[in-house]
């Protein structure tokens, strides 16, 4: 069983990171494979909407995402991590999750998932909770905690001492092997994951 933790921070190794490597420790510990994954620093596109990626089987923008993608094909599970700005999810982790979901949603679909959100101060349950609707549009476990999961500080080394944030997301990681194991011993045993149905569309505008 594999996680891959995405890095959805500008910064390879600040604050989203600190908490996404207490979330890979975890997961060691219990026994479940883990990556991280950085989504780099480079602009991410946004959407284009173009539903080529229907056709082709990828993002037509070919940039870290279809890196992700590949990764995909052997996870169990995700973990997105982001900083706050402006009280909501970075801009690069969203454009890279609205890609990500739209282009390879049959790959997510219905495997454990869960946010990560650092801030300074303030905004974190707003991001924490417009991180959540991408798992919940595609048939994913929603993995918790015994909080939100985020952590407070403005450097690594402050996060590290945010000793309930880091609690919040050791005790996700923990839910999150946990889960994963019931998953497998589910589907040994003939229990598997409810067949995706085609989607019927209804608009608000007759």
């Amino acid at each position: 069983m594999k996680v891959i933790l995405v890095n959805g921070s500008p910064h390879e190794k600040g604050c989203t990171y600190t908490a996404l490597c207490e979330a890979k420790k975890v997961l060691e510990e219990n026994g479940i494979e883990s990556e991280i994954f950085w989504i780099g620093s480079k602009p991410i596109a946004g959407c284009r909407g173009c539903g080529a990626c229907a056709k082709i089987g990828k993002c037509v923008i070919d940039d870290t995402v279809n890196e992700f993608a590949e990764l995909t094909q052997t996870a169990d599970g995700y973990i997105f991590g982001s900083p706050v700005h402006y009280a909501s999810a970075g801009g690069a982790i969203t454009s890279f999750m609205d890609r990500a979901f739209y282009s390879g949603k049959a790959k997510l679909f219905g495997k454990p998932a869960a946010a990560i959100v650092s801030c300074r101060r303030g905004g974190a349950s707003a991001a924490f909770d417009q991180m959540n609707k991408y798992f919940t549009i595609n048939c994913m476990p929603i993995v918790s905690s015994n909080y939100w999961n985020q952590v407070h500080g403005n450097t690594p080394e402050e996060v590290l001492r945010d000793e309930e944030g880091i609690q919040t997301v050791q005790i996700l990681a923990r839910n999150m092997a946990w889960l994963l194991k019931c998953i497998e011993i589910g589907g040994e045993n003939g229990i598997n994951v409810p067949a995706p149905e085609p989607k019927r569309r209804t608009n608000f505008i007759r």
